[in-house]
């Protein structure tokens, strides 16, 4: 049995998971041989797949542009480098 399908209903699925599901469902369906009735139930299981990795990537791009700490440093990083440009120069 699949690890989604054994999975709680409360519980999403982790972004592994949901890639994992996208991958066995392109798969499934650039091998050709899908029977018809089979593939709608697999493109609402692909898209609810997708919502959950978009998810994911959506919550990890907001926490990274939120971080301070990565602001410091590309702050620093740039500086750096327009002084290194500046040494350069000269």
């Amino acid at each position: 049995m699949p690890r989604a399908a054994a999975r709680s209903s409360t519980t999403p699925p982790s972004y592994r998971e949901a890639y994992a599901t996208l991958s066995r469902i392109v798969a499934e369906l650039e091998a050709g041989d899908t029977d018809l009735d089979r593939v709608l139930p697999l493109l609402d299981e692909a898209r609810a797949a997708y919502e959950v990795c978009q998810g994911r990537i959506a919550a990890v791009a907001q926490a990274v542009g939120q971080a301070d700490w990565l602001a410091a440093e590309d702050t620093e990083a740039g500086q750096s480098a327009e002084l290194d440009m500046l040494d350069e120069e000269e």
